[in-house]
C-alpha cells in the first residue's frame, strides 16, 4: 500500500551531510590560515605535473603541502614527497570524487599551522568531482590541448563550479585542431567569471601569469581578518549521478 512506502532522497541527504562539513573543514581552514586549492580535470591532463610546476614558482614564497587522491597507487604522491613537499596519498577504492569528509581526512596527517597552501589533486574526472564541496577556497580545473575545445559544451558543471581554467599543454596547439577561441567562449558563457591561464607544465610556459593569480589569492586569504568576507566559491550543484 502506499501509504506504507517512505521515499527517502538519498542523494540529496548526502550532498547536505557534505555541504555541512564541507562549511565546517572551511571555518578550520580560515582559522589556521591555510588556503586549500581543489584541483580537478580528466585523467592525463597534467594535474601532477601542473602542482609540481606551481610547487616550483612559489615554493619560495609558500609553504605547500598536496593532498592526492587516486582510487588506487601512491605515484603521484610519491612524485610530490621526492621534491620534498609533505605529501598525502588518499586512495578512494573505487570513489570517482572526493568529498569534504575525504578531505578533513587527508588533514588530519599535515600540520596546517606550518603550511600556507594545501593543493587537492581530486581523483580524474570531469563529472563527480564537480558536484562535491571539498571546503577548499578556491576551485580549479585543467583542460589539456589533446582533449579537445568542446568539453565546456560536454562536461558544463566543471566549468561552471570552477574559479579557475588552466588550459595546458599549450605547447601541443601547432600539433591539434584544438580552436582556443572557441573554448573560451564556450566556457565564459557558463561562467564569465572564471580566469582562464594557458600553461604548459612541461615548457613553464604561462605559469607566472597563472602563479602570479594564486599568489595574491592566498596573500588575501592570509592577511584578512577572521570572519572577513570574501567572494564566494563556485556553486556545487548535483545535476548526474556517479
Amino acid at each position: 500500500m502506499s501509504d506504507a512506502v517512505r521515499l527517502i532522497e538519498i542523494k540529496e541527504e548526502i550532498h547536505a551531510d557534505n555541504d555541512r562539513t564541507a562549511k565546517a573543514l572551511r571555518a578550520k581552514l580560515e582559522e589556521k590560515k591555510t588556503f586549500l586549492l581543489n584541483l580537478m580535470s580528466s585523467p592525463g591532463s597534467g594535474k601532477t605535473s601542473t602542482i609540481l610546476k606551481t610547487i616550483e614558482t612559489l615554493r619560495d614564497r609558500f609553504r605547500f603541502a598536496v593532498l592526492e587522491a587516486d582510487i588506487d597507487s601512491t605515484v603521484d604522491a610519491e612524485a610530490v614527497a621526492a621534491v620534498g613537499i609533505p605529501a598525502v596519498q588518499l586512495r578512494t577504492g573505487g570513489f570517482c570524487h572526493l568529498d569534504a569528509a575525504m578531505v578533513t581526512k587527508g588533514l588530519e596527517a599535515l600540520d596546517l599551522d606550518a603550511l600556507d597552501i594545501v593543493v587537492v589533486e581530486n581523483v580524474g574526472n570531469l563529472v563527480c568531482p564537480a558536484e562535491f564541496d571539498t571546503g577548499a577556497v578556491r576551485n580549479a580545473m585543467i583542460l589539456s590541448v589533446p582533449e579537445g575545445d568542446d568539453k565546456p559544451l560536454k562536461y558544463p558543471l566543471m566549468f561552471t563550479v570552477s574559479d579557475v581554467l588552466l588550459v595546458n599543454k599549450i605547447d601541443y596547439l601547432p600539433f591539434s585542431n584544438f580552436d582556443l577561441e572557441a573554448m573560451r567562449k564556450r566556457a565564459m558563457k557558463l561562467n564569465p567569471q572564471m580566469e582562464i591561464f594557458e600553461v604548459s607544465a612541461r615548457t613553464g610556459q604561462g605559469f607566472e601569469q597563472w602563479a602570479s593569480w594564486l599568489a595574491r589569492e592566498v596573500s588575501d586569504f592570509l592577511n584578512s581578518a577572521p570572519g572577513a568576507s570574501r567572494p564566494a566559491i563556485g556553486k556545487f550543484l548535483s545535476i548526474s549521478r556517479c
